[in-house]
């Protein structure tokens, strides 16, 4: 019943967009508004899959590399962050790793708006940065890496089927900023998935119950990607292609040294002005991605 509400909503605010349109043409109103609504509707056309109009859970976690690997996972979370304010999105820290020395080791956002999973799942892959690194005495040239998993937030829980005997759920005290009340009390909850091994956690709540609510639908978005995964490594399997391992799934190169330049290694799509995707200017990116 839920899921039929939602389907009715987003259809409903689909038909309010359109109408938006009419009273541009009759008001005879700048072509280039005109222009920008039907390529946005057309832009929607592509999100026809399965979550594509929800939330999303975005996971930066940073590679090989020590400092400069944790300042790039801390640089790309914000450069999510930032695209997501510009969209109207919410975002809410759900888990948080810090590096000893500043940066991040890893990090989970939920994002809350429409169409959030439909724009950024396509940003999952592996990110290299190539930069003179703040952290060298000798100002070296250094290139770090970092994962993006982005996953959509399941909220029917009949979806994925998870047997109780399946979990070993662990309390323990959280870590990072959160207040007092967080820091004192054992309220972060870490679930494990003993038949796959997945782990996930959770300490954005004072509240043990609601991390742990939180924690299950992190749960049941991973075992989603879990079994989708595996299907697709059959398929490719079956038709005799190669299947290529995650963290080796290179999509966008951010180089600040010797020159500028952002390259999406999927899309062709590049950028001289780094600094202004790395403070959340996305959308010529994932305008080609979407279309892939």
């Amino acid at each position: 019943m839920e899921e039929e509400a939602n389907w009715f909503s987003n259809i409903k605010q689909e038909i309010e967009d359109l109408k938006e349109l009419a009273p541009l043409m009759e008001d005879n109103r700048e072509i280039e508004e005109i222009e920008r609504k039907i390529k946005e509707k057309e832009r929607e056309a592509y999100f026809s899959r399965k979550y594509d109009k929800g939330n999303a859970l975005l996971s930066v976690f940073s590679g090989a590399g020590g400092q400069d690997a944790q300042d790039w996972a801390a640089m790309l979370l914000r450069m999510y962050q930032r695209f997501c304010e510009k969209k109207g999105f919410e975002t809410i820290v759900l888990d948080e790793s810090l590096g000893e020395e500043g940066g991040i080791k890893l990090a989970m956002i939920e994002i809350k708006g429409r169409y959030a999973y439909g724009l950024l799942k396509r940003e999952s892959g592996v990110h290299r940065l190539v930069r003179i690194s703040p952290f060298s005495a000798q100002k070296l040239r250094h290139t770090s890496f970092a994962l993006v998993e982005v996953l959509p937030e399941i909220e029917n829980e009949k979806e994925i089927e998870i047997k109780p005997e399946d979990l070993k759920i662990d309390f323990y005290r959280a870590s990072g900023p959160g207040g007092q009340y967080v820091n004192k009390r054992d309220s972060a909850v870490r679930i494990t998935h003993l038949p796959t091994g997945i782990v996930v956690s959770c300490q954005s709540e004072r509240l043990q119950g609601k991390n742990k609510e939180k924690a299950m639908k992190i749960m049941m978005s991973k075992l989603y990607q879990y079994e989708r995964e595996k299907q697709e490594k059959e398929v490719k399997e079956i038709k005799g292609e190669k299947v290529s391992v995650s963290w080796g799934n290179q999509i966008r190169s951010y180089v600040l040294h010797p020159y500028k330049l952002v390259k999406d290694l999927r899309t062709g799509v590049e950028s001289t002005q780094p600094e202004k995707v790395l403070d959340g200017e996305l959308d010529e990116f994932i305008e080609a991605e979407i279309k892939l």
